[in-house]
């Protein structure tokens, strides 16, 4: 499929992202409206996993879809506004873009929330998938080419390994550089202010 030469592939969550406060705060009005316990700050320290996963967590597995459907609906109204983009979130993905590559957003985040954070946050990537998580990402890295992925968890590194890309690990997430690299990432960034040099090297530009 692609014609770009250069295909980068960017996690959301606690990538380009710092999502925990309106997370926390969708997951508090759903708590709120359910009367169910939810230790918010604890689902906000472990980001990354399909929102079902989390859910079980606090809710009988009988009541686990109807928990993320409401979840999900509440989210625009909850969740949009007090998230942040990540230190170097933008210029990450126009550094890709300034070498006439092509920035992707692959995510295990619900596909219509996940844009609206795109756009609210003004992070202008070519093209947004969501849905898949850890080696699951690779459907979407392989269909556009994707030659690396960014991520801040281990999950990511897995889906960047399935689809044969190089892994590059941010440690603004919940999995230190250890973990990061336990799991096999090639590269390992502090955070995403690092990576417009990271890549113009890598690339030789």
């Amino acid at each position: 499929m692609p014609s770009h030469t250069l295909t980068v592939g960017f996690d959301l969550d606690m990538t380009l992202i710092d999502s925990r406060p309106g997370i926390k705060a969708a997951y508090e009005t759903l708590a709120s409206e359910t009367g169910v316990y939810i230790d918010t700050d604890l689902v906000v320290s472990r980001l990354g996993p399909p929102l079902e996963e989390e859910m079980a967590n606090w809710f009988p597995a009988d009541a686990v879809a109807e928990a993320c459907d409401r979840y999900r609906a509440l989210y625009p109204d909850e969740a949009i506004a007090p998230t942040t983009a990540l230190p170097g979130a933008r210029e990450a993905v126009e550094a890709v873009q300034a070498l006439g590559g092509r920035a992707m957003v692959v995510t295990a985040k619900y596909e219509p929330n996940a844009k609206l954070h795109l756009a609210h946050l003004g992070i202008g990537a070519d093209v947004l998938i969501g849905g898949l998580w850890a080696e699951g990402k690779a459907e979407a890295l392989l269909e556009y080419g994707a030659g690396i992925y960014v991520g801040d968890h281990t999950g990511d590194v897995r889906g960047a390994h399935a689809a044969n890309a190089m892994s590059v690990g941010v440690v603004t997430g919940p999995c230190g550089e250890e973990e990061l690299r336990a799991a096999g990432a090639e590269v390992i960034l502090p955070d995403l202010t690092a990576f417009p040099a990271w890549l113009r090297s890598h690339t030789g530009a």
